[in-house]
């Protein structure tokens, strides 16, 4: 169904060169990024109070973007595993499929490449939750997993939003840090979210065809191919592959857990900047209003395809959500919310944190 060899080739020819920098200077930055990775971990251990040093049994690699793009074709090979494998068995009853699966395979390696291309430069760091260890990408050894940083897109980051480059890569750190500490101090959770998109992907009933469409819609917005005439509202993102009411169910709570996810790291990065971070007003209102316009109409265009708009609306919910909950309970009353599976806010929830609350934190009656 994909050729990921191909669409690692693809993605690293076709990925924009970094920002200019010497050796040296990129060497100092590598170099800094990890002691900030590490004085990181104190911070957010303190200021959340979840985790040991024990705990934190995964590495932190600071990458370029074709590191980046090889991460996660690793990822999405592993996690779309059964999900291709189901396509390929109700596609293997066709006659011809040989032939078309090598060449569709080969064609769907390319524009994922694309896509990959794109996304690489825009990514400044990643908890990867599903990462299988490799030679020269390691994991935890407990399940997988690893923190990437990639180093020339946070400096193209600090140049573009003119932020004092120190300040902006131990922010940078914090937020992903944060990741780190929720997937490593909540031995559950990586199962939990696993066994949710399991589900989600069980249900998905996708014709080979539908899927590869999907792709090709993607990769074309990237070349300028949107159909002439064609409204940015008219655009399907790959959640419209959502058919059943079970998928919307589990898709509800994917969306909800991935909003506490993201805005409980923003509320984190916000919580310890002031003490660590000089500048990190400035960094957070900048940060802010480049996350909110986007690069051009294209990157919007790209952002509502692949479903990323969801992803700047769980930042602003989740950590809305998060600040509600601990202005009511506290820092440790917040913290019921990592206990189990039952204790992870709804949908619904995320939007009104005082019925999380009243649910988790009622008091039987007398």
């Amino acid at each position: 169904m994909v050729d990921w060899n191909l669409a690692v080739a693809t993605a690293t020819r076709l990925v924009r060169p970094g920002p200019d920098v010497s050796r040296d200077e990129a060497r100092a930055v590598v170099a800094e990024l990890r002691r900030h990775a590490k004085a990181s971990e104190g911070h957010v251990r303190g200021f959340t109070r979840m985790g040991t040093e024990e705990t934190h049994d995964t590495p932190v690699l600071v990458v370029d973007r074709p590191g980046w793009v090889r991460a996660n074709v690793a990822g999405f090979r592993e996690i779309l595993k059964p999900l291709l494998e189901k396509m390929q068995e109700r596609r293997g009853n066709n006659p011809g499929s040989a032939v078309l699966g090598a060449v569709g395979g080969k064609v769907t390696g390319v524009e994922l490449g694309m896509l990959l291309s794109f996304l690489s430069s825009r990514v400044l760091g990643q908890y990867e939750t599903f990462a299988p260890a490799a030679r020269d990408l390691p994991a935890g050894a407990n399940g997988g997993g690893r923190l990437l940083l990639v180093a020339p897109n946070i400096v193209h980051v600090e140049r573009e939003l003119d932020v004092e480059p120190h300040d902006f890569r131990l922010w940078v750190c914090l937020h992903e840090e944060t990741h780190r500490t929720q997937f490593t101090a909540v031995p559950w959770l990586r199962d939990h979210l696993e066994g949710e998109i399991q589900s989600f992907l069980a249900e998905t009933d996708v014709d080979p065809m539908t899927f590869l469409e999907r792709i090709r819609e993607a990769a074309q917005s990237l070349v300028g191919g949107r159909p002439e005439g064609e409204e940015e509202d008219g655009g399907r993102s790959f959640v419209e592959l959502v058919q059943t009411p079970a998928q919307r169910e589990i898709l509800g709570r994917l969306t909800a857990v991935m909003s506490l996810l993201e805005g409980h790291a923003d509320y984190v990065m916000d919580g310890v900047g002031p003490s660590v971070v000089p500048s990190v007003a400035e960094i957070r209102e900048k940060f802010q209003q480049r996350r909110a316009k986007g690069a051009s109409r294209l990157d919007t265009a790209l952002r509502k395809l692949l479903g990323l708009d969801a992803k700047l609306r769980q930042y602003r919910d989740g950590e809305r959500f998060v600040r509600a909950v601990v202005e009511q309970v506290g820092v440790d009353g917040f913290n019921r919310v990592w206990t189990s599976p039952n204790t992870l806010p709804t949908k619904a929830e995320i939007a009104k944190p005082a019925d999380w609350v009243t649910r988790v934190h009622r008091r039987p009656e007398a």
